[in-house]
Order: C-alpha cells, then structure tokens, then sequence
C-alpha cells in the first residue's frame, strides 16, 4: 500500500512538473522583473487561479488573474468595515474606496474577460486607471484626516500587484502601438460640429429633452440619467438639456454608457453646485458633475462649482474611457477639472481656475480651449497637476494649440497672481504644453515644484514651440526631468493621434480634431 501510495504521489508530483514545471521557482524568477517581487511571489504562489507560466504572456495573464482575485478580496474586505465608521469623514472616505474598487474590479476584469476583445493599449490603460483608483483611496482618506488603515491593511498590495502588470504589459504606451478597441457609437447623424439647428429648433431630435420649465420630458438631468440607465442595448443615448441653470449633482454611473449631453451653449445651459472638502466632501465627490460611464460626450453645457477659492471644489470630474467635451466651460477655483482617468478629449473648451485647476491622471488632451487664470486668495496660480504615480501609466495631460490668459473679468496682466504651468501631484507627473499661446501671466520659471526634490528626477514636463509674451524659456526650471522640446518626433508623441491614439475612436463623434501637430 505504502509502495502504491507514494508511487502516485510520485506521478502527480511529475505530472505537475510537467505540465507546471518547478512552479516556485519560475514565479521567483519572472517576480524578480517586477517593481514589487514580494507580493508577486507571495500571491502567485498561494494562488491557483493561473495555469502554467512558460512565456512572459502567461506570466501577464497570471498577474492579471491574481491581481484581479486579490481586488475583489480587499473590496470585500472593505465593505465589512462600513459598521465600524465613527463619523461622516470616515464614511465618506470609505464610500469613495468601495466605488473605486469596484471601478477597479470592473476594469482588471476587461482585461481577462475572453468575451471583451482588447489591444495592449486598451490594457495598459485599463491598469493605469486602476491605479489611480487606489492612489484616490488613500488621498480620500489622507486629505479628510482620517485614519486609513483600510489602506494599509489592503490596498497598499492591490497598488503593487497592478503596478506589477503594468510593469510587465510593457509596450502598452499610447504612442509605441496598438489601437483601442472602442465600443463607441458616436453621434447621430443629424449631430454635425458647427450645426445650430439642434438649438434652435424647438423640439430637437434627441432621446429625451430636459426643460428645467417642464416642457420636456424631464425637469431634471438626473432623472433623466437616471432613466437612461434602465433603457436595454447600448447605443448612444441622447439627452437635449435646455437652457436654465440647473442647481443638481449630476453622477454618471460605470454602467451608464454611451451617454450624450447636449446644451444651448456656454453660459445658457448651466449646471451648478457647491460640494468642496472644507464643507466635508472629497475632492473625489466634490464634482458637481460625474461621469464613470463609458463613451460619454458633452456639448455646449458650462458647468460650475461654486464653493469659493478657499477648499478643493470641484466642477467636472472625468473617469469616462474614450470622452469628449467640446464647446463646454468649467468654473471653479481650486480642482476645477479632475481628468481623472482613462482616454479624454476637450475640444473648444473653457477651463477657469486658480490652484492645480486641471488636474487627475487620465491620458487627456486639450485641445483649441482657452485656459483661463482667475484671481484667488494667494498670489500663486497653478494651471495643471498632473498625477502620474508610476512610470509606466500611459497618462499626462497634454495641452496642444491653446490660448492661457488671465480670465476676461480680470485684468489681462494679473501682475499680482504669478500663474505657473503645473506642479507634480506625483512622482513620475507628465504634463506638455504644445503651440499654444503663453500670455504674460506664465511666471518666467515655468514650473513650481512640490516640495518633493525627487520627483524633479523623474517627472516629464515640456514645452513645444508655444508663442506669446510668456513663452520664453531662457529662464525656465533646470530641472532634469523638464524639456525643451525641439524634435517634433518627440511632440508628436503627445498629439491626439498618438497619445490617445484618437484616429482610432474620435471620427465617429464627429467632433473636429488635429490628429498630429
């Protein structure tokens, strides 16, 4: 019996190795190429839910399964501490953590799903928003005082084990290869850029009308979200908000997509609301409008937060994969507009602010938008703050044939308000301003920093061939991480057609667009 007992033992042992092969030690060597080899090797091994590794694409895959098991378990983990919250502060930073994880779950499993078709790209993308996810987790829980060992406990491995994969997905950069794999349906066809019959007409050709009056088919936009997210199929759907200011929070769930938002234009439709950190909201939930849901576009709405200079408060926050904005405006002061994650588009836009007032790690671009520096409570202005917290995101905002002035009702030098062109929320922070035109509000350094020496390293910022009286650079940072750029290789990296790699998807939304410099 002895004999017979370890004669099987023996033949599953080799049958593993065969099929495995010396399991342990092939995930301690490919853990070895990653940012984080412990907690790859700790969960690669006490996980089964992968096959064999022989190649790195197997060593992905498996990574992405892990990664994707160990999410879920945290989330779950989390939602078991609601109970234990002992004030508001703590629910609502617990409250921003189980949405994003559930973003997160949602976005790692795209990328596993045999039924949902993928590029590299698409996955790069997928990972980094992921990250970022868990980046907010924790800055929820740190810009509200609140003790997070809900991130320590969990959240601190989710971080390593994604920033494993994208470590490993290498080549995923917009601008290297691969085309998204849109499910986007674009405009309608009586939608054309520059068409003014939609506002003039009196019954617009679209799903549904919103009419603040109670001539349409709603008085609100989040009824009307709110129905869009009970209609079956996913063809995009069209909401017509009439003009009137409309006093709500407009939230765009993840499993709302396709949604389109069309105005009477800039300052007639208006959406509006006051949430900041200092009256007790995240900066995650400080927006008044917010959209997860993929595919999202928006047309001639100004949207505003007016909650004051003095707290985060802000006005649009973006997750939307694959978004557009054109011929919009956003109001605010400090964290108008959070490009928070995923692949944007802003085109014709106007974006008012004073302190990191474009900020967020989506890859996004803007694009012919006036940017305007508005009058606050310090003599500092930051236009941009982007979050790049791992080299190997495929994020960073890109400003390309912009005009960034002082705002109209202010006077058009601002010489009290030194305005710079961004500083890095995070270590490897990557930001392009590109042929646009620099007023003389741009302080003649360029660029601040944070305080964090480090991240002068390993951050991007450049500059290519802007114009205007704030354009020099003979007095800019000589930080090693900032570039003149003179290649226009090198610039074209950060146009609409490579860094969103938006030939790809734009056309169908019929919203115009340079793909290239």
């Amino acid at each position: 019996m002895k004999t017979l007992l370890f004669l099987a033992t023996f033949l599953v042992g080799l049958y593993h190795s065969c099929v495995y092969g010396d399991t342990k030690s092939e995930i301690t060597s490919w853990c070895n190429q990653t940012p984080h080899p412990q907690p790859c090797q700790h969960f690669l091994t006490t996980n089964s839910n992968h096959g064999p590794i022989n190649q790195k694409l197997d060593f992905v895959k498996a990574l992405l399964r892990v990664t994707l098991d160990h999410a879920q378990h945290a989330m779950s983990h989390t939602q078991t501490l609601g109970s234990k919250c002992r004030n508001d502060y703590e629910k609502a930073a617990l409250a921003d953590c189980l949405e994003l994880y559930e973003d997160t779950i949602m976005n790692i499993n795209k990328t596993v799903d045999p039924n949902h078709k993928c590029s590299q790209v698409d996955t790069q993308t997928w990972l980094s928003t992921a990250l970022t996810n868990m980046d907010t987790c924790k800055a929820g829980f740190e810009e509200l005082g609140v003790n997070n060992n809900v991130w320590s406990l969990m959240g601190n491995n989710v971080s390593s084990m994604i920033s494993n994969t994208l470590a490993m997905n290498e080549g995923g950069e917009s601008f290297n290869n691969g085309a998204p794999s849109p499910q986007i349906l674009g405009f309608p066809s009586w939608v054309k850029p520059g068409d003014r019959k939609l506002l003039q007409s009196k019954t617009p050709k679209a799903d549904v009308v919103v009419d603040k009056g109670g001539s349409g088919d709603y008085k609100t936009i989040g009824a009307a979200i709110a129905a869009a997210g009970k209609r079956s199929g996913s063809k995009r759907y069209v909401i017509h908000v009439k003009a009137g200011v409309y006093k709500e929070y407009v939230d765009i769930g993840s499993k709302v997509k396709n949604i389109m938002l069309v105005g009477d234009g800039i300052g007639k439709t208006i959406i509006t609301g006051s949430r900041s950190v200092r009256g007790g909201s995240t900066t995650y939930k400080s927006a008044t409008l917010a959209v997860l849901g993929d595919g999202f576009i928006c047309r001639g709405i100004t949207i505003k937060n007016t909650a004051g200079p003095k707290s985060q408060a802000v006005a649009v926050r973006n997750n939307s994969d694959l978004s557009v904005f054109y011929q919009c405006s956003f109001e605010g002061y400090q964290d108008t507009l959070y490009v928070h994650s995923n692949r944007q588009f802003y085109r014709q836009c106007d974006i008012y602010g004073t302190i990191d007032f474009i900020f967020g790690n989506a890859a996004s671009v803007l694009q012919n938008c006036n940017i305007y520096s508005r009058k606050g409570p310090t003599k500092t202005n930051t236009l941009t703050a982007q979050g790049r917290s791992d080299k190997n995101q495929n994020t960073g905002i890109s400003i390309h044939n912009c005009r960034i002035t002082a705002a109209p009702n202010d006077p058009n030098s601002v010489p009290a308000v030194r305005t710079y062109l961004g500083r890095p929320w995070r270590q490897y922070s990557r930001t392009v301003v590109m042929k646009s035109n620099l007023d003389n509000l741009i302080d003649p350094a360029g660029w601040m920093s944070w305080g964090d020496d480090n991240a002068l390293k390993t951050l991007y910022y450049g500059e290519y061939k802007n114009t205007g009286p704030g354009s020099s650079t003979s007095k800019r940072v000589d930080w090693k991480g900032y570039h003149v750029i003179t290649s226009s290789t090198e610039a074209t990296k950060f146009t609409v057609g490579k860094f969103i790699v938006g030939g790809y998807w734009l056309p169908v939304t019929n919203v115009p667009f340079t793909s290239g410099l």
